[in-house]
């Protein structure tokens, strides 16, 4: 029974995965439609075609690998003299273009997020309301009724953002910065009360903070500003890779994603049914906000790399010969491919002995 549980919730990590993706192509696809553009595929995966149907001038097919899709439209990647291809419509309509399939993941990630947030019973803020007794953050200075502005650097405006700061933090020197009823309280080199986790020494929080009052309104407005905070952690998680903070360890792919997804739901089923969904549900948030932050990268082959393209041509009032952006692209897609199949092997490796590539 344990067995077929978990097969079924791989299924249905595989499928959510799946629809993050289509919810990307689909940004391209309709917005495509809305500027007259031609599409002549519709894709969701990669590899063999596992079922295609035609309408009018579109196809749509579903491919055996759920690791991408694409939305194929007349003149994207040649010249074209359709009056409808891609390279013949104004530059702001193909910004639009390319752009919406990441703010289209970003927008489920908003969507999510005011899901999760409805059904929460108290919605946190970052003021303090009560600490422990001999609290060394109390020791340093901070006082009731204080609100957290930064940790070490990083701009605190929820509760998600205190939390991911100080779980990052050295917790015997963290700087924080306060705000006392508008005058800027300095704490430098807290040392933090500390608990062990995997090894590893984290702050321990010896503080409670007080909670929003709940209607529609805070509700909408918190979840905005969590989708906001899930976006900056994104950024800074990439930064982390660039720097050295993090290793390809710490990097997943798609099965990555779906193995977490499933974990998700497995840890959920414990407690009860709605906490599994409620698991998914939010990690379906941490990977359609990632999807859709990567894709706007200034990287050939990613959405980003030809809104780079397309805002030269914006300013030169001509294209680049697309020629050599067809080269540039070919080249990064070519990278990205090799880079997948490294993840993948990472996921896989993990999934059976704990450790990635790297770990």
């Amino acid at each position: 029974m344990i067995l077929i549980t978990q097969v079924l919730l791989i299924i249905i990590a595989v499928l959510l995965f799946g629809f993050i993706i289509f919810i990307h192509e689909f940004g391209h696809f309709f917005t495509a439609k809305l500027s007259g553009i031609r599409v002549n595929e519709f894709s969701i995966g990669m590899g063999p075609k596992l079922l295609q149907f035609g309408k009018k001038e579109t196809k749509y097919s579903l491919r055996l690998l759920p690791i991408g899709g694409y939305c194929a439209m007349e003149g994207e990647d040649e010249e074209s003299e359709d009056e409808r291809a891609f390279n013949n419509r104004p530059v702001w309509k193909r910004i639009l273009v390319v752009a919406m399939g990441a703010i289209m993941n970003i927008l489920l990630g908003f969507v999510l997020m005011v899901i999760l947030t409805a059904q929460t019973e108290t919605l946190a803020s970052t003021t303090i309301a009560w600490f422990d007794e001999q609290s060394p953050l109390q020791s340093a200075g901070a006082e009731l009724g204080d609100r957290f502005t930064k940790i070490d650097g990083y701009t605190v405006n929820t509760d998600r953002d205190l939390l991911f700061a100080l779980s990052t933090a050295d917790p015997t020197s963290v700087d924080i910065e306060l705000d006392r009823q508008g005058q800027k309280i300095l704490l430098n080199d807290v040392a933090m009360n500390t608990q062990d986790v995997d090894g590893q020494k984290i702050v321990r929080l010896d503080f409670k903070v007080a909670a929003l009052e709940k209607n529609l309104g805070t509700i909408l407005t918190k979840s905005a500003e969590d989708t906001v905070s899930t976006v900056r952690l994104v950024w800074y998680s990439l930064a982390g890779l660039v720097t050295g903070k993090f290793g390809l360890n710490d990097v997943a792919g798609p099965v990555g994603a779906a193995s977490a997804i499933g974990q998700a739901a497995s840890a959920g089923l414990e407690s009860g049914f709605g906490d599994a969904i409620n698991n998914i549900l939010y990690m379906m948030m941490i990977i359609t906000v990632n999807l859709g932050i990567i894709n706007l990268l200034p990287l050939p082959a990613l959405d980003g790399g030809r809104l780079v393209f397309l805002v030269i041509e914006g300013i030169r009032r001509k294209p680049v010969n697309p020629k050599y952006e067809g080269w540039v692209h070919a080249a990064g897609f070519a990278l990205l491919m090799v880079f997948m199949v490294v993840i993948t092997f990472s996921d896989i490796l993990r999934l059976f002995t704990g450790k990635g590539i790297g770990g």
